[in-house]
């Protein structure tokens, strides 16, 4: 439905549809072709390796069986809603999936869900599923530049809010809808946008269900959108729109969702993970290993002192108390004083390094507890993510680390080898065989050459 008057200047939603509806997969660049790929590989992963989490099997307990869509690891079809929100939430359940310097938000375990699920309803092949892909995750990584660090200064998890209108934008693209129809699924999407932050509070698991919420819901808002329901043209820039009412302290810049689009591809700089936590503990972790692997030892440490950004500190460093004894394995990985030391004394941060066992591991909540923050005015946050600690000896001695990027991100990306050890180790994780991991790293491989999405369906076990 076109609500829009003779004369009108298009809204911005209306001009982002326009840009969508032209673009075809053929057309789209290789860079962003491979980290679509590389998006699709990862969240597989993911879905499988969290396949067998309590959060899961909780939330396989409040859907429907029977369906045409796939929930990668689990026996049986489902419905697109049910299928994306299990994806979706096992994708990002243990922090694990990627992130967006300049964001941050977390784009595959959100888009990928969605549109595949889409795909699988429909009967699309993959190149719907690329257009869809790339297309939703462009979306979420220039919506998060329009207005950073509000969003969560709001009390908001931007990946929910901005994920719910990514979904949307990125089925749309995938079903081929007009640019009526996707202006309004990014508007209705606007209306379906939730998730608060205060999972901080006691390290519980609602963060986890957040992209497969707003996986399941973009669904929605999409299929709404082709069925005639209307959803507002001015959702990001009007009176009571989508920055105001998560990003109020901001001034919102849509120069940087809006130009370029559809010819510069900012996704082309989602980082990948290397460790399964939250996306700023990331370079610290580093740091800390390096100071290990200088031959320091815990009990030498009189203290560690890390320069950090302003705006991580209320979601990983306070409260510091909690922060140095958190209380749960979940919260463990949104403490960046628990991070480091369990990077520290296993060089890795990976599933075994966020347990029950880990987290009351007295010898690394001892050095947990010498690590404290100071701001630092110049840090780049949230444009790059940087780690830096000084470490006070027991002897006078000190030692400083540093770490320019994160690692996994744009200026120092993971190797092919290293996405696809963390790929293996995912599937194992989830307790498949070798040849599974063999057949769905070939599939993930020629995955937007296929004729249709029902191959998903080999990956149910």
């Amino acid at each position: 439905m076109d609500t829009s008057k003779p004369g009108d200047t298009p809204a911005l939603a209306e001009q982002l549809a326009a840009t969508i509806t032209r673009l075809t997969p053929t057309a789209l660049p290789e860079k962003t072709v491979e980290i679509a790929r590389m998006l699709v590989l990862d969240v597989l992963g993911l879905c499988v390796a969290g396949r067998n989490e309590d959060y899961i099997q909780a939330i396989l307990g409040t859907v429907e069986a029977g369906g045409k869509c796939t929930a990668f690891g689990h026996a049986g079809g489902f419905n697109a809603y049910d299928a994306a929100l299990i994806n979706g939430t096992a994708a990002h359940g243990e922090d694990y999936d990627d992130t967006f310097e300049g964001g941050p938000v977390h784009s595959g375990a959100v888009v990928v869900p969605a549109v595949l699920a889409a795909c699988e309803r429909e009967g699309l092949g993959g190149d719907a599923l690329l257009l869809g892909v790339a297309v939703g995750a462009e979306i979420m990584c220039r919506l998060a530049l329009v207005a950073p660090g509000a969003t969560h200064k709001a009390g908001f998890h931007p990946t929910a809010v901005m994920g719910t209108l990514a979904a949307a934008a990125g089925v749309a693209a995938a079903l081929r809808l007009d640019a009526g129809q996707t202006a309004s699924a990014i508007g209705i999407a606007g209306s379906m946008a939730s998730g608060i932050i205060e999972y901080l509070a006691e390290g519980t698991s609602t963060k986890r269900m957040h992209a497969g919420w707003s996986a399941q819901a973009g669904i929605r808002a999409a299929l709404m959108a082709r069925g005639g329901f209307a959803g507002p043209r001015t959702v990001l820039e009007g009176t009571h729109g989508f920055y105001k009412a998560f990003a109020p302290s901001r001034a919102p810049d849509y120069s940087l969702l809006m130009n370029g689009f559809g010819q510069e591809w900012v996704m082309q700089t989602i980082a990948f993970k290397p460790y399964a936590c939250g996306t700023m503990t990331q370079p610290y972790i580093d740091c800390a290993i390096g100071l290990a692997e200088r031959g320091v030892k815990a009990e030498d440490i009189r203290d560690i002192v890390c320069k950090v950004g302003e705006g991580t500190v209320h979601r990983l460093w306070e409260t510091l108390a909690v922060k140095h004894r958190p209380p749960t394995p979940y919260a463990a990985k949104f403490s960046t004083p628990f991070c480091m030391a369990v990077g520290f004394f296993d060089r890795r941060a990976g599933f075994s390094q966020f347990t029950e066992a880990r987290v009351r591991d007295e010898a690394v909540l001892s050095l947990a507890a010498k690590i404290r923050y100071e701001i630092d005015p110049a840090n780049e946050y949230p444009k790059n993510f940087t780690g830096h600690l000084r470490a006070a000896m027991n002897d006078g001695g000190v030692e400083e680390v540093s770490q320019p990027h994160m690692r996994g991100g744009a200026r120092d990306p993971l190797s092919q080898q290293e996405l696809q050890e963390k790929f293996a180790d995912n599937l194992v994780y989830g307790g498949w065989a070798p040849a599974q991991t063999q057949q769905a790293r070939d599939w993930c491989k020629d995955v937007f050459g296929q004729p249709s999405m029902s191959g998903a369906a080999g990956f149910r076990r």
